[in-house]
């Protein structure tokens, strides 16, 4: 994609996620994504996400495509009240818009679809990933645009935003602090991270975070766990 195209996309990806109204109720702690596609990468990722006894867990398969587009598939499941049930499907797309370290901020962008297990009830996600280096601090932020519709649900809008800053202190461990906002959600908490190198180009990356609540509608406290491992 020719630079000229990118202030474009990015345009019309801030109205779409600005001036959707914010309107839904879902939790929206997940994870932090980067801007960023490595060629010839596979993965395979689990992360869950725990909150007032209540589990989601996301096993995906994904690939890069070319150094520059990476496509993953998810089987999503959720444990409620003790019972473990695959609740939806998801394909995600991310492109990487920019060389990393070639303008002030590296840029790039994601598309998600979801389509519920059990019900006729879809969820589009768009977003805009953005990440800027200082030193061996690290800034990141995502901004979503998200659309459900359905003949089980209403159609909805709403934004949110996911940020983080983390210190590369070594490989092996990284300290970070993500925040998270959204209707029904405002919560922000410690993450540590880390690789571990198992081979000639594999390594299995791992995440645990704990986000607390700030406002009355986001639980006390929301566990995020991932763990991928990269081929």
């Amino acid at each position: 994609m020719a630079f000229y195209s990118r202030p474009r996309t990015i345009f019309i990806l801030l109205n779409f996620i600005f001036i959707s109204p914010v309107i839904a109720n879902s939790l929206k702690v997940d994870k932090v994504y980067h801007p960023y596609v490595q060629p010839l990468e596979r993965e395979i990722e689990w992360r869950a996400i725990s909150a007032d006894g209540d589990q989601k867990h996301r096993l995906g398969l994904g690939k890069s495509f070319s150094d520059r587009l990476f496509i993953e598939g998810y089987l999503i499941a959720k444990d409620v009240d003790n019972n473990f049930h695959l609740d939806a499907y998801e394909i995600e797309a991310k492109w990487q818009l920019t060389e990393q370290g070639e303008y002030a901020i590296d840029w790039g962008i994601i598309a998600e679809l979801e389509k519920s297990h059990d019900l006729d009830a879809w969820e589009f996600k768009t977003g805009l990933l953005m990440e800027k280096e200082w030193g061996k601090w690290v800034g990141s932020a995502n901004l979503w645009g998200i659309y459900e519709w359905g003949e089980t649900v209403d159609d909805e809008l709403e934004s949110a935003l996911a940020l983080q800053t983390r210190y590369r202190y070594s490989r092996y461990f990284e300290p970070a602090l993500e925040l998270y906002a959204g209707q029904d959600t405002l919560g922000v908490g410690p993450v540590a991270m880390g690789d571990i190198k198992a081979g000639q180009g594999k390594k299995l990356h791992w995440e645990i975070g704990a986000i607390f609540g700030l406002d009355n509608t986001t639980p006390d406290t929301i566990w995020r766990f991932l763990t991928k491992f990269e081929f």
